[in-house]
């Protein structure tokens, strides 16, 4: 009866909590305009402030950060399966993840010197 009971609770609480990070966010993000425009920027000032560069090649860079995950969760499976040691997975995914920011990275940059 008791996992019962846990197990209503698991979605109710991650909901609260989902729920208040983002009103919480929402409050500070409000705040924090409210207080530049009480200092006396104009509004075309605060919208440059906010609009950042926005990085054209960034769903290139979490395609091959996802694909190596995978690609590495696939070896280590595959190793683990043959071999029956418990190790294979978690090193293949950390080292090909760690493969793919780097690919990620140099391909990222090998972009932006051509364009």
């Amino acid at each position: 009866m008791a996992t019962g009971i846990i197990a209503l609770f698991i979605p109710i609480i991650s909901m609260l909590v989902i729920g208040l990070v983002l009103v919480t966010f929402f409050y500070f993000r409000s705040k924090e305009r409210q207080l530049l425009i009480e200092k006396g920027m104009e509004a075309q000032a605060i919208k440059e402030l906010y609009a950042g560069k926005k990085d054209p090649y960034l769903l290139l860079k979490f395609g091959i950060i996802i694909v190596a995950f995978g690609l590495g969760l696939g070896i280590g499976l595959i190793l683990q399966d043959s071999t029956m040691e418990d190790y294979y997975v978690p090193l293949f995914l950390f080292v090909m993840t760690g493969i793919g920011f780097i690919t990620a990275s140099l391909t990222a940059k090998k972009l932006e010197s051509k364009g």
